[in-house]
Order: structure tokens, then C-alpha cells, then sequence
């Protein structure tokens, strides 16, 4: 076969090759195989330079989220056999992290993520240490809330991770909505796995071991996630004549229409806290305390699942058509576990209602952190949506409290009506508040 020219294209095609068996004529095609299907949404995210890297990173931040709190309660309660204690001791962290998040947030949008998040996940770190060794070594309790207080100062893994995306796809809201939506499944994933991750720890090695491994992710995280400066967001410019400087834009919380999504947030976070102790509480009653765990999984499970789905899909209209859908649908669906619970009073209905009803939860989710990404001025990103998740942990703190009163002094069973009613309660403020 005659060749080519020299820097011309070699590529030929393929003839089959044609033989004859007995009677039958066979073609043979040899040709390389090729793949014509174009590549999914995922696979075009993670080509962009950097996110690999920096989605990494986050991920292994991220995971301690999960395990701290259940960490706490292991150790303390193990050591100085007060669940009550251990409660109040992961209350008051939560209550101080609400406070000191939106600061620190602030912070990294004005200075910089890798300049900012680096040095508050090391006092938060000592924080955790500190805890570790008060309980170890019997110290006062007064040391135990003053050293979990210290771990407020963690930054918001999943906002940086969130604003690096809304950086590099500025302008394609197709892929920022799968962006968006790998975030929400990351989120439930992590959430998933860390106290099991933090229950095995504690269980099998020492009380302490939780804590320890759970600092050691967080700080390797974040800083490998630091690292990554091709992807950081830029901060706002400053001290420059006629720029605009970070002081002068205006605050997350008073730009239009975010206090209906934070309110939003509120209640969602009342449905996450009281299902959380309903299903706790329900487990116990049946006999099957240890299974709990195995329960609340199933139904992030469901979540993380529906949310690398709903990444999938084209959608067409702005977010704020689809929001209330999305927490009608939750609403409706949060019903089968009070069904589950009223009709059988077992264990293995309630575990597939919950599973069928976390499908609905990160939808939502995807769609509020949407919303908020919009609604939040230019340079304050990080800031909006750590009010968002500090709205979302003010509810987990509402809601816990509520389904454990409901469990406590009515039954179980009848607790599940509570995330129920803080569903609709979020539709009637979505509903109110849509244009």
C-alpha cells in the first residue's frame, strides 16, 4: 500500500475484511473503536484545571464535620458518664459556632481563603486537643464547654468549596447547577460516614480516637485545600482610589430576599434535627437502638443520591419557580415516616420511608444554595452562605429540642409529626415569599 506523505494525516480507513465459510460470506471489520457518546456533566465539571485537586482536598475537610460532635459526646459521656453533660458540652459549640461563623466567613471573603481558613482551622484544632486532654486527664468542667467553644472558629470547608465553583463557572449556570449539586451530595455523604467513621474509632481503639483522627483530616484538608491558589476566588481590591471596598458592600443578611431563604434554612434545619432524635428515639423504644445509625444513613443516602441525579438534569427557569416544588415535594414525602411509624410501629417500614424521603432533601438543598449564591453580593459569597448553614444549624438546634420534647412526653411515634410541620412551615414561607 502506497504510504503517505511525510506530516500528513495517516489515518485511512478501514475496509472489512470479506472471506467466505462453506456457504456463508463474513466481514470482518478491524477498525479502531471509538466512542461517540459525549461526556456527562461530572466528567466536564472535573476537567476544568484545579478541581480535581481542590474537590479532593475539601472532601477529607469535610469529612470531620460528621464526626466531631459525635466524637464529643462518646468521649465525655464514656469518661465522666453524664449524657447530659455531653449534650450540653456539643450545645454549647454549636451555639458559639453559629455566632463566630458568619465573622470568620467574613474574614475569607475579605483576605482570602488560604489566609484566612489556614489559621482559624489551627485554633479550632487546639480547640479539639484541648477537649481531648480535659477529658483525658479530669479537668474541671467548666475546661470542657471554654475548650469545645474554641472549636467555633472552623471555617465553612463546604461554602469555600462552593464559592471556588461559582468562581470558575461565572456565567454557565448549567454546570454551577451540577456543581452545586455535587456539593449538596458531598455534604450528605460526608454527613453520612463521619459518625459511622467516628463510632468505629471510639468503639474499637480508645474514646479518644474520634477526636484525634478527626483533627488530623481537618487540618490536612485544609491545607492541602489551601494550597490550591490556581482556583482561589480574588478578593475584593482595597485601599485603592474610587475602589469599592469591602466594608461598603452591602451585608449578606439585608440584600433582597435573603432573610426568607434564611428563614427557610431555620426551618429545614428543624426538620434535620428532629428527625435526627425522633429516629433515635423510635429506635430505642422498638429495641433496636444500635440501629439507628444504620437508619439516619439510609436516608442521607437517599439524599446524596437524588442530589447526583438532580445534578444530571438540564433544568430551564430561574430557581426561585422550582423552590417551592422542591419543599412541597420534601413536605409530602416527609409524611411517609409518620405513616410508617403510626401504621406498623416498625423498624424496617420507618428505614425505607426515611430513605424515600431523603430524595427530596437535596434537591431542596441544591435550590436554596442557588438562590442564596445569587441573592449574595459580589465579594460577600462565603459570608451568605455560612448564614445559610448557621441558619441551618440554629434549626438542627430548634428542631432536636422540639422532637425530643414531642418523643419524651407524647410518643415516638407521634414526634414524627414535628419535621412534618417544620416542612410546611418552610412551603408557607416559601409560598409567601416567591414572587
Amino acid at each position: 500500500m502506497p504510504q503517505p506523505p511525510s506530516g500528513e494525516d495517516r489515518t485511512v480507513p478501514h475496509a472489512p475484511l470479506l472471506t467466505v465459510t462453506a456457504d456463508t460470506l463474513v466481514a470482518v471489520d478491524f477498525g479502531a473503536r471509538t466512542r461517540s457518546r459525549p461526556p456527562g456533566p461530572y466528567r466536564r465539571l472535573f476537567e476544568h484545571p484545579g478541581t480535581r485537586a481542590f474537590t479532593l482536598a475539601n472532601l477529607v475537610a469535610r469529612l470531620p464535620m460528621g464526626m466531631f460532635s459525635v466524637s464529643a459526646v462518646v468521649m465525655i459521656a464514656g469518661t465522666r458518664g453524664s449524657y447530659a453533660l455531653a449534650g450540653a458540652v456539643t450545645a454549647t459549640g454549636l451555639a458559639a459556632t453559629a455566632l463566630v461563623a458568619p465573622w470568620t466567613a467574613r474574614l475569607v471573603d475579605r483576605y482570602g481563603q488560604a489566609r484566612v481558613a489556614v489559621p482559624a482551622t489551627l485554633v479550632a484544632a487546639l480547640g479539639s486537643l484541648a477537649l481531648l486532654l480535659c477529658v483525658r486527664y479530669e479537668a474541671p468542667v467548666w475546661t470542657l464547654f471554654a475548650s469545645y467553644a474554641a472549636t467555633a472558629t472552623t471555617p465553612n470547608t463546604g461554602g469555600m468549596s462552593r464559592a471556588r465553583w461559582s468562581h470558575l463557572l461565572k456565567g454557565d449556570a448549567g454546570s454551577l447547577h451540577t456543581a452545586n449539586s455535587f456539593e449538596q451530595a458531598a455534604d450528605e455523604l460526608c454527613f453520612m460516614l463521619g459518625p459511622v467513621l467516628a463510632a468505629f474509632l471510639c468503639g474499637t481503639l480508645f474514646p479518644e480516637a474520634g477526636t484525634l483522627v478527626g483533627v488530623v483530616l481537618l487540618v490536612t484538608g485544609v491545607l492541602a485545600f489551601a494550597a490550591q491558589r490556581s482556583t482561589e476566588p480574588p478578593t475584593p481590591p482595597r485601599d485603592r482610589p474610587g475602589a469599592t471596598t469591602h466594608t461598603a458592600v452591602k451585608s449578606p443578611f439585608r440584600a433582597p430576599g435573603m432573610p426568607p431563604l434564611l428563614a427557610v434554612c431555620l426551618a429545614m434545619g428543624a426538620v434535620f434535627g428532629s428527625t435526627e432524635v425522633v429516629t433515635l428515639a423510635f429506635a430505642d423504644a422498638a429495641g433496636h437502638r444500635t440501629a439507628a445509625g444504620a437508619v439516619l444513613a439510609l436516608q442521607a443516602a437517599g439524599s446524596c443520591a437524588a442530589g447526583l441525579l438532580y445534578g444530571r438534569l438540564r433544568l430551564s427557569g430561574p430557581a426561585e419557580h422550582r423552590y417551592p416544588w422542591c419543599i412541597a415535594a420534601m413536605t409530602t414525602l416527609l409524611t411517609l415516616p409518620l405513616l410508617a411509624a403510626s401504621l406498623t410501629g416498625s423498624l424496617a417500614p420507618l428505614a425505607l420511608a426515611l430513605l424515600i424521603a431523603g430524595m427530596a432533601t437535596a434537591p431542596t438543598m441544591i435550590t436554596n444554595m442557588a438562590l442564596v449564591q445569587q441573592r449574595t453580593p459580589d465579594g460577600r459569597l462565603n459570608e451568605g452562605m455560612t448564614l445559610a448553614v448557621t441558619a441551618l444549624l440554629g434549626g438542627i438546634a430548634c428542631g432536636s429540642a422540639a422532637g425530643g420534647w414531642m418523643a419524651e412526653h407524647v410518643t415516638p411515634t407521634a414526634a414524627y409529626g414535628v419535621p412534618l410541620a417544620a416542612a410546611a412551615t418552610a412551603l408557607l414561607i416559601a409560598l409567601a415569599t416567591t414572587p
